[in-house]
């Protein structure tokens, strides 16, 4: 899964996938800057992958998309069933689709590309599945080990995009920056870690999903994505138009983009939720009592109004408010609780002194709080490091640039950090907190006994989706209980667009999972 943050990737992926406009003719280039979430990320192996970005969804399928009513429509698997008892699935699949090599795409690729996930980051999303019986050329079982009521949102996941299984073999590690071959729409040209990604259209495709007008092939000849660093900068390269579409527009520059005639902007609810992060295996946060209050310092309010302008909404859970999974019982969300702060730190020892931070056995309360370099997360790191200060935390703020960071985080020194993840599912909560993912994307470093069990029965122990529901709440409340995090905003989704070169939807209408960006066209 950013995830997963499937940290962060899906707020671009989602943004690039659902641009969807009227044209007929083959005509240039569309440029695209990444958000800088997205900046760093290493290659295009879906299966691999802890980080993915937006081109990610042109170049690889995926047996079935979900649109933004989270239905599922049919793509490389044109129709499926379920047995009544939930232990097996059947596939019917599309006939006359290739990969980008040449190879067909027949039920024996799935069989190959399943497997290819046991050991990874991302083997929950097949854990399930006990084998993949090949039926006949276009038509896969799959015989289950239990059932699996989130098997269709895994399926319709970016980190599910199908890969051509001989050709990932064969190049191995090689695979993701140089071969990536999939049945999408686009073919990996060249890509530069940190600079750009350039796509060709694959001229041969005509299969894509009914999500999109279009099946293909694509209307323009090449799909070129930018990583720029700085918000900054990305604003002035979408300002001079130096790029077509900017992805996950930063809330400083929006009300400056609005303004510009030949840009439009367009904003929806968002898949994301930003938060402060503790370090539970490091001082002082070994202490629950220095956890709640410091999750209880955050004004979540005060935030929302003074950065954002009361655009998007409070969060209180760790997870977007729409899921089922975010209705916990009440006492479990996690508010503004200054008095609470004060009085849980006195408990633990920690006496204010007249600078206002708090001191014990002659040492200061300090942390390092993390972030990253672009300037939304600054202006929030600020805030934050000032409502730590107000209960006597200090909190000075360390910078790392957006692509190192999670190496950083990796390697297990911070502290604490304000971060965000873009995902909508309620497995976010086991991405960020299962005890075999420490350090990243795992930043709490929460390794707790009962939460893993409340994992394993959410993720694997459930029949229906009302029983996972119920089991994800469980497990959900638990965390909460805990505090290894204090959630604090949840944002809309914004991107801007060159209206004199492209046209688009409205944007709150597009899919989550688009047909991969079929019905672009340039207005060249």
């Amino acid at each position: 899964m950013f995830h997963r943050m499937r940290s962060n990737f899906l707020k671009g992926a989602v943004a690039a996938a659902a641009i969807l406009v009227s044209g007929a003719a083959f005509a240039g280039d569309v440029t695209f800057v990444l958000g800088t979430s997205e900046v760093g990320t290493p290659g295009y192996d879906p299966v691999k992958a802890v980080n993915l970005n937006a081109a990610t969804q042109l170049i690889y399928d995926r047996l079935v998309e979900m649109d933004v009513h989270r239905k599922y429509h049919p793509h490389l698997a044109e129709s499926w069933e379920e047995a009544a008892d939930g232990m097996s699935w059947t596939f019917h699949l599309k006939k006359g689709v290739k990969f980008h090599n040449g190879e067909p795409f027949t039920a024996a690729s799935v069989a190959g590309w399943i497997p290819l996930y046991a050991g990874t980051e991302s083997a929950y999303m097949t854990a399930s599945i006990e084998k993949v019986e090949v039926i006949d050329e276009h038509t896969v079982k799959f015989v289950m080990k239990s059932p699996d009521p989130n098997l269709l949102y895994n399926l319709s996941s970016t980190f599910m995009g199908v890969v051509e299984p001989k050709a990932y073999a064969a190049l191995g590690d090689d695979f993701a920056a140089k071969g990536a071959i999939g049945t999408g729409p686009f073919k990996l040209e060249s890509f530069t870690v940190g600079q750009e990604t350039v796509l060709v259209r694959n001229d041969d495709y005509t299969w894509g999903s009914d999500i999109s007008s279009n099946p293909g092939p694509a209307k323009f000849d090449r799909a070129i994505f930018r990583e720029i660093a700085e918000d900054s900068t990305a604003f002035l390269e979408m300002k001079t138009g130096g790029v077509d579409v900017m992805l996950n527009v930063p809330i400083d520059y929006r009300a400056e983009l609005a303004k510009e005639s030949d840009l439009t902007l367009l904003t929806r609810p968002g898949q994301n939720v930003a938060y402060f992060v503790m370090n539970v295996t490091k001082e002082p946060f070994t202490d629950i009592r220095v956890r709640e209050a410091a999750a209880k310092a955050i004004n979540q309010k005060e935030i929302l109004d003074s950065i954002y302008g009361g655009v998007g909404a409070v969060a209180d859970t760790f997870l977007i408010s729409s899921l089922a999974e975010a209705n916990v019982d009440p006492k479990y969300k996690i508010a503004y609780d200054p008095a609470r702060a004060e009085a849980l730190l006195d408990e633990a020892g920690w006496v204010k002194g007249a600078d206002g931070i708090r001191t014990k056995d002659g040492k200061p309360l300090q942390i390092q709080l993390w972030t990253q370099s672009d300037s939304s997360f600054r202006r929030l790191t600020e805030v934050v490091q000032a409502q730590l200060k107000a209960v006597g935390i200090d909190a000075p703020i360390t910078t790392f640039d957006s692509s190192m960071i999670r190496d950083e985080y990796k390697k297990g020194g911070h502290q604490a950090a304000v971060r965000s993840y873009d995902w909508d599912n309620a497995d976010i909560i086991d991405w960020f907190f299962g005890g075999d993912r420490l350090g990243y994307p795992n930043v709490s470093m929460f390794n707790d006994p009962k939460a893993e069990e409340l994992r394993t029965k959410a993720m694997t122990g459930s029949k229906t989706g009302e029983e996972r529901t119920a089991n994800f709440i469980a497990y959900h409340e638990y965390v909460l209980s805990q505090y290894p995090f204090s959630p604090i905003y949840q944002p809309v989704d914004a991107i801007a667009y060159n209206n004199t070169r492209i046209e688009l939807p409205k944007y709150e209408e597009t899919p989550f999972f688009s047909s991969l960006a079929m019905d672009i066209a340039t207005k060249d």
